[in-house]
This record gives structure tokens, sequence and C-alpha cells, in this order.
């Protein structure tokens, strides 16, 4: 296979989605992933349909280490070599004080945003360190850099994506793997309705008064990390909409 090959996780949706779309707008063979297989599969069909792309769809849920390990070592042959991981999959359930909050939202949390994109990464870096060549972009949170009030184990998790891609990128460094790690701020994605447990008014009010960043920024911001020549890595990127200066302060009008 000649053209370059994305794996991205959480497709179906946010991030993921945009991202999948903007590099096969640009040429690339996508592998997309997510648990809700309509949206994954009617995302094929259009990344197919309108840009001639080549893409494999998997429905799995990257906090089940052996159906990732079955998925990833079963890709076909041609399509291991594997130019650029993005681990964007995660997200932030609840968003209440640590004393009331649900044991089972920290669950989730700590299992998507940390266990999953270990699981999907131990299982893709093999064939990265095979080709001597590979970049592995991790979507943090500008919470993985200061903690916010009720923000707790969502932080906790974003403070860790923030360390493992540190680890990552010295442990790594030998095989002439990149590790990039791309930080959001204030986002209009599924994220606070998620986040809200699908409280639309709730969710809404986060974007009020400003202008906050879109899927499709974040996407270009990691298509040109990377497209840069081998030779430069951008190791770590915070991006906030002009409004947010950091994790607690937002100017709404």
């Amino acid at each position: 296979m000649s053209k370059k090959i994305l794996f991205v996780t959480g497709a179906t949706s946010g991030f993921g989605k945009a991202i999948a779309e903007k590099f096969a707008s640009e040429g690339w063979s996508c592998i997309i992933t997510g648990r809700r297989r309509e949206r994954l599969h009617a995302l094929k069909s259009e990344l197919e349909d309108r840009y001639n792309a080549s893409v494999l769809a998997y429905d799995i849920d990257v906090t089940d280490k052996d159906q990732v390990a079955y998925v990833v070592t079963g890709l076909p042959e041609e399509w291991k070599s594997i130019d650029l991981l993005v681990n964007n999959a995660g997200g932030a359930i609840g968003r209440d004080n640590f004393a009331d909050a649900d044991v089972q939202d920290f669950d989730i949390m700590i299992d998507t945003n940390v266990k999953g994109l270990l699981y999907i990464t131990k299982a893709i870096v093999p064939y990265m360190i095979r080709n001597h060549r590979g970049h592995i972009i991790n979507i943090g949170s500008i919470a993985g850099k200061e903690v916010y009030e009720n923000g707790n184990v969502y932080c906790a998790a974003k403070h860790a994506t923030d360390a493992i891609s540190k680890g990552m990128r010295i442990d790594l460094l030998k095989h002439n793997i990149k590790i990039t790690a791309i930080h959001p701020g204030a986002a209009e994605t599924e994220f606070s309705l998620v986040r809200f447990k699908g409280d639309a008014d709730k969710a809404q009010k986060v974007y009020e008064g400003y202008t906050p960043l879109q899927a499709e920024d974040i996407a270009d911001i990691v298509y040109y990390c990377a497209t840069l020549p081998p030779h430069v890595c951008i190791n770590d990127l915070v991006v906030t909409p002009t409004a947010q200066a950091n994790s607690n302060h937002l100017f709404k009008s």
C-alpha cells in the first residue's frame, strides 16, 4: 500500500470524525474505530464516496484489551505499516464534586482515557518498531495541565495522558517514533453532552458567550503535526479558543 495509513480511535464523532475526514481528503488510507457501529460504517461510506479513500472500519471498545489485540493483530498485512496512530477515544463523565461523584464514572474515565490509550498503543507499536518509523498523537486536554473545580478524576486521567506521552517519547526515541500530545481547551463537540449525561441545556450553556474550538480546528492541527518533515516533532501543544487563557479562565461576553 503506497498511501500513508492513519489509525484513529473514537472516530464516530467530534475530533475523531473530523480527523478521519481531514486525512481522507488529503489522500491517506484510514483505519477508523469506534463503539457506535452505524455511525462508524456511515463514516466509512462517506470517506469512500467523497474522497475515494481506502478505509477499514472496526467497531471496537478500546477498554477491551483482548478485543483490541484481536483486531490489531488481525489487520491485513498491507495495512500494518501504520504511519500515524491518533489516540482520540476518551471523554468526561459527570461534573460533580469529588464527594458526590459516582464511582462508576471514575471507572469509565480511567478505563477509556488511560487504559484504552495504553491498550491500542501497545498493540500498534510493534509495527512501528518493525518499520523503524511512526508517529503517535495522543489527544489530551487542557485538563491535563491544570486541575479545576469538579474536574477531579477527568483531570487525573488527562494528566495521565500527558505523563504517558512524555514516557513514550523517551522510551520510543531509539525506534524513530514521534510522540505528540495535543491538549485542546473548550471545544464544541459532543463532549459536554456526554459529560452532562445527555442534558442538552447544560451542554449548550458551556459554549455560550464566546467562540469555542471546533472539531475541524483540531483536525487541521493534527494534520499539520503529522506532515512536518521527518526530523521535526511537535512534542506538546496546548490549544484554546481565543477567549480561554487556561482551565480556570474563560471570558464570556
